[in-house]
């Protein structure tokens, strides 16, 4: 990290991937770079001093989250188009999974910074690898909306998708979810919930969305939990329909006028396909035509 700066290419930033409860999981990779930059960003600098002081380093920290004003983001872009090295870690897990890193690490890319992956614990990776369902094809979600009506769109959605699907909902909302997945999806519907993933009280249940609804009537769910569903009725139907008659169906659909949004529905309903995909693939014939 010596010499003179003015001489100096554009630095580097790091995607640091940190712990997300067991402190054991921290790659040697991850010590030495949250320990050799020149700035560490995270969303909590309280709880990022405290994992530094565990590794034995005290390396300046600044806060970058999702209120952080374009401004500053801009500031530390130039910081690092100047030669500074910095590391963005999240709170715990893989940044740039639902934390706002993405933009930083675009307008970093676009000015020339490199930007270099230090991968490690993920939420997500370690829920889909004890889950027991399809994960070679997967689809995440993030935090499940908190207003209901977006919410049980989604869990519909997630629902009939064709992969497994995985997203993250609070302790003081998963009662309403369980609701509404029951709702959308049937009590019987199988899914995992890995709650404290590798914490001193993790814990991993396995059951229906009833069994689910049954255990938090009669207990307060505690911590953050991570919420894996198996594919949806699109899985046994998807694999029937080719894909030249998927197109020729769109192509139907368009000339009588169905307007894009509604034509990418009924092919997902009639198909399995993710609605995305038959989005995409409208638009496409759109402009062709």
């Amino acid at each position: 990290m010596s010499g003179d700066r003015g001489d100096r290419p554009a630095g580097t930033l790091y995607v640091v991937a940190t712990p997300i409860g067991n402190l054991e999981d921290v790659t040697e990779r991850a010590r030495r770079v949250l320990a050799q930059v020149d700035l560490v960003l995270a969303e909590d600098t309280r709880r990022m001093r405290t994992l530094l002081s565990a590794l034995g380093t005290s390396a300046a920290v600044e806060s970058y989250h999702g209120d952080t004003h374009p401004g500053k983001r801009a500031r530390l872009v130039g910081r690092l188009a100047e030669g500074a090295t910095m590391a963005l870690a999240s709170d715990a897990g893989t940044p740039g999974l639902s934390d706002p890193g993405a933009r930083l690490v675009a307008e970093a890319a676009a000015a020339g910074v490199r930007v270099i992956p230090v991968p490690g614990p993920s939420a997500i990776t370690a829920a889909l690898s004890i889950s027991g369902f399809p994960a070679d094809r997967f689809e995440f979600a993030g935090y499940a909306p908190r207003r209901a009506g977006e919410r049980r769109e989604l869990l519909a959605a997630l629902a009939r998708s064709p992969v497994t699907s995985v997203f993250f909902e609070a302790p003081h909302r998963l009662r309403e979810c369980l609701e509404d997945l029951r709702e959308v999806a049937g009590a019987d519907r199988p899914l995992v919930m890995c709650r404290e993933l590798t914490k001193l009280h993790e814990e991993v249940l396995r059951g229906t969305v009833a069994d689910a609804i049954e255990r938090f009537s009669a207990e307060e769910p505690r911590g953050e939990l991570t919420i894996i569903l198996p594919p949806g009725e699109g899985t046994e139907s998807a694999p029937t329909v080719g894909e030249d008659a998927i197109r020729e169906a769109a192509g139907r659909l368009l000339a009588l006028g169905m307007g894009t949004k509604d034509a990418a529905g009924l092919l997902s309903e009639l198909t399995g396909r993710g609605r995305n995909e038959m989005y995409r693939l409208v638009l496409e014939l759109r402009g062709a035509g």
